[in-house]
Formats: C-alpha cells, sequence, structure tokens
C-alpha cells in the first residue's frame, strides 16, 4: 500500500484479541460489569477506561475508532450510527447562540440544512463563501468561531487549498471542521495539512460495500473528549458494535477499491471531456490543491441541452439511480432530483447548480462496460 496506509499492519496493532482470531470479534453487548464496588467506582469517577455501556463505548467500536485514527494520522476518534449523525454531534460540541460559522459553498446539502434549519433558528450565524474567498481572503475569518469546509465540496467538485485556509484560520484562532469523505484517508489526510477535526460519512468508501450507514470522527484528544463528554453520550447517536465490525472489514480493502475507483474516473473523464454533449467535468486530480495525492470515482457532468435528463437517467442499465456512493455498484444521481426536494423551493437556484447536472458514482465493475452504457444512453436521449 502506498502514502502510508498499511492497514494490514494497523490491523494487527489493535486487533489482537489474545486469541488469535484474524477477525475481529463483534462484542454484541448493551453493557459491561464489574467485579467490585471498587472497579464500579474508579471507572465512574473516570479513574479507569474500562467498557461500561455501548451507548458511549465498545471494544469493537473502539476497535475500528483506533484505525481511523491511525489512517487519519489523529490521535483519536470516535464513531457515529451516520455521517450527519457525526457532523451534527460535532458541531454541536463546539458552536453556541451567537458564534459564527464559516462555511463552503456547495456544501453537503444535508449538511446545509442541518446548518439552515436547526443552527440558524438557535441564533448561529452561517455564511458561505467560495473556496477561491476562503483561499485568498486572510480576514475573512475574523470574528468566526469554526470554519466547515469539505475539499472537494458537494456536486460541483471544487477542491479547496488546505494549507491556506488553515493558515488563515490559525491566526484567528479559528476552529477547522473538514468531511474528507470524497478523498479518504487513502487521497488525502487534512489533518497534515493543519485542519483540526476530520469528518467522515463512513457509508461511503470507508465501508465500500453499501451495507453500513455510519459516520467518525478524527482529531486530536482534546477535541475527541469534548465530543464524547457532551454530545456522544447525550444526542445518543453512537455506533453499533455490528457496524463498527463491517466498517473494519471495509478498511482491509480500502487501499486497493480507491485504486480502482481512480483507475475507471481517470478512463471517463478523458472520454466524457472529448464528447460534444459534455459542458464540462467536475472532478479535482491528483496535485490539484497540496495534499491531495488521487481521485476518486464520484465526480459529476454537466451536459448541454440537447441531453433530455429523465430519458438519459432511464436508459442506463449498469448505472442505477439512487443516493449515496462509494460502494461496488455504480449510481447516477442527477442535481434537478438529489437537491431539489419537496418543501425545497428554488433549490437549485440556492445551490448555484445547472439543471443538467448528473453525479456519477462509478463503482468497481467493469470500466469498459459502464462506459459503453453511458454511450448507449446518450445515443437515446440527445435530441
Amino acid at each position: 500500500m502506498t502514502d502510508g496506509l498499511d492497514l494490514a499492519t494497523l490491523m494487527a496493532t489493535v486487533m489482537d484479541d489474545g486469541n488469535g482470531a484474524v477477525t475481529p470479534p463483534i462484542v454484541q453487548t448493551s453493557l459491561f460489569t464489574f467485579d467490585s464496588y471498587e472497579a464500579f467506582e474508579n471507572r465512574m469517577a473516570g479513574r479507569s477506561n474500562k467498557a461500561i455501556y455501548t451507548r458511549v463505548q465498545n471494544p469493537t467500536v473502539a476497535a475500528f475508532e483506533a484505525l481511523m485514527a491511525k489512517a487519519e494520522r489523529g490521535e483519536a476518534a470516535v464513531g457515529f450510527a451516520s455521517g450527519m449523525a457525526a457532523i451534527s454531534s460535532t458541531i454541536l460540541a463546539f458552536v453556541k447562540p451567537g458564534d459564527r460559522i464559516a462555511c463552503v459553498e456547495h456544501v453537503y446539502p444535508d449538511s446545509y440544512r442541518f446548518m439552515e434549519r436547526l443552527l440558524r433558528p438557535f441564533g448561529v450565524q452561517i455564511d458561505y463563501y467560495s473556496p477561491k474567498q476562503f483561499e485568498d481572503d486572510a480576514d475573512l475569518l475574523k470574528d468566526v468561531q469554526l470554519a466547515y469546509l469539505e475539499s472537494p465540496s458537494s456536486v460541483v467538485f471544487q477542491p479547496l487549498n488546505l494549507k491556506k485556509v488553515t493558515a488563515h484560520a490559525k491566526r484567528h484562532g479559528v476552529l477547522t471542521m473538514i468531511d474528507n469523505s470524497w478523498a479518504s484517508p487513502v487521497f488525502q489526510k487534512p489533518l497534515a495539512q493543519g485542519v483540526d477535526i476530520v469528518l467522515h460519512s463512513a457509508s461511503k468508501y470507508i465501508s465500500g460495500h453499501s451495507d453500513t450507514v455510519a459516520g467518525v470522527v478524527v482529531a486530536s484528544q482534546k477535541y475527541i473528549d469534548r465530543i464524547r463528554d457532551l454530545t456522544l453520550p447525550l444526542l445518543g447517536a453512537k455506533l453499533a458494535p455490528f457496524e463498527a465490525f463491517l466498517l473494519t472489514r471495509g478498511l482491509r480493502t480500502l487501499s486497493a477499491r480507491m485504486r480502482q475507483h481512480e483507475a475507471t474516473a481517470n478512463l471517463f473523464i478523458d472520454r466524457l471531456s472529448a464528447l460534444p454533449q459534455v459542458r464540462h467535468v467536475h472532478s479535482p486530480g491528483p496535485n490539484d490543491v497540496p495534499g491531495l495525492t488521487g481521485r476518486s470515482g464520484l465526480l459529476s457532468v454537466e451536459f448541454d441541452d440537447s441531453v433530455d435528463i429523465p430519458e438519459f437517467s432511464n436508459a442506463l442499465t449498469h448505472f442505477r439511480l439512487g443516493v449515496s456512493w462509494g460502494g461496488f455498484e455504480s449510481l447516477i444521481l442527477p442535481a434537478r432530483v438529489g437537491i431539489a426536494q419537496i418543501g425545497e423551493e428554488n433549490s437549485m437556484q440556492r445551490f448555484g447548480v445547472s439543471p443538467n447536472l448528473v453525479r456519477l458514482n462509478l463503482g468497481l465493475e467493469e470500466a469498459e462496460d459502464l462506459w459503453a452504457d453511458i454511450t448507449s444512453a446518450l445515443t437515446t436521449s440527445t435530441v
């Protein structure tokens, strides 16, 4: 494996249960008992770290968290029941009414909705800025408490120069968080670029099998301790042992899967860019910004008006219509469906996304079969 992500070695360092098991055991229990009053008292007083209740601590979950901390080169990690649980629980651990958040534009739509529907009514101010504004305006983060980032951003996949942004943030004493789900630890390590807290929707590439919903946060010990003290126990969105077991399985093949996703994406970008119906392909590549060493299989394509998007979507056979991404199967998500949802008027205009844009999750099927599917669908849907 490359880029310091030797997960086989990591597995050996954290998974030995004393019995030689090659796969970590699932500790499927709600609580843990104690042999004596004194041991129980010490744990409740915080003088020991023995597991007590699976809502806050579990050996299977702890093993996955240890792997993720090492993969992202952080001191500690905490798992959650979903990516949104990780995002909301982490933000709520560090902001209060009256605080300001500077958020990258084109953020994941549910992150946007969380900020607008829950944080803003509670008195948190949120402003949205382009990657260029984050990079070039040294005083953008003045009087801001939290910079919430994605690199690349959702839907249009604009990357950020994280070293520039974190330098501005540190000068103003601003906490930085980033959703690193797109790149995974294989292709980007934001902590090494100066970011304080890294978030993942572990349902995506970390799992890799479309059978798990989970989230994980990696940071220094002091930040993870704050999350564990405040929002993990009090909001209760804990990661279950079985999901942690599945995520550990996914980590074993993460590097190999990411290389295959990248190879298919490279092929698609070259060929899509040459098609007359394509206005633009959104997908950053290696070294487009410092610290980004590869390209994942999630990209978006903006077609011209000659392509009937519903007909194109219906004509596909290998690509299936669906949300999420990161698994074996290839998916298509038209932006006009994925962003425009019931009760959200003018959401396309609000997010500044073309109605002719579609997001492609390039899975692990044969690349030439996927390409034949795209070209056949374009033939039948182009006016």
